[in-house]
C-alpha cells in the first residue's frame, strides 16, 4: 500500500472500522470488535491513542483522582488516564518507528478494554 502510514496499512490490514478526520488522524470507531470513538494521531516519531473518558468532575475530586491512579496501576495493560484541560482522557504512546501491527493492535485493544471495564467504576463520579 504505497503512500499510506503504517497506521493507516495496519487499521486496513485489522479490518477496523475508521475514517481520517485530519491529516495523520483518524477515528478508530468499531463498537463490534470493542474499539468505541479511539483517536489515534501520527506525529512522527510518536504515534497518538486517545480515548476520551469524561468530564473531570467537581465534586469528590480525591476521591475520584485516587480512583484514576489505582485503575492506572492495576488494570491497564496500555497507556494510563490523565487531565486534558478539565477533560479525563485514556493515553497511550507507540514509536512509530518501531512499532509493528501487533503492538499497535494490543494498544487499540487494551485502550478498549478499559473504557468498557472501567465504565462503571468512573460513572459513579459522573455529574448531572
Amino acid at each position: 500500500m504505497p503512500g499510506l502510514t503504517h497506521v493507516e496499512e495496519y487499521l486496513i490490514s485489522l479490518g477496523l472500522s475508521y475514517q481520517e478526520i485530519a491529516p495523520l488522524t483518524w477515528l478508530v470507531e468499531d463498537e463490534e470488535k470493542g474499539l468505541p470513538q479511539i483517536v489515534v494521531s501520527l506525529a512522527d516519531p510518536v504515534v497518538f491513542i486517545r480515548a476520551d473518558i469524561m468530564p473531570s468532575p467537581s465534586k469528590n475530586r480525591e476521591a475520584f483522582f485516587a480512583e484514576l491512579l489505582k485503575l492506572n496501576g492495576a488494570s491497564l495493560l496500555h497507556g494510563a488516564y490523565a487531565l486534558d484541560g478539565d477533560e479525563v482522557v485514556l493515553v497511550d504512546t507507540l514509536e512509530y518507528a518501531g512499532m509493528d501491527q501487533n503492538e499497535f493492535l494490543a494498544s487499540l485493544e487494551a485502550i478498549g478494554l478499559a473504557v468498557a471495564e472501567n465504565h462503571e467504576t468512573l460513572a459513579r463520579f459522573k455529574q448531572n
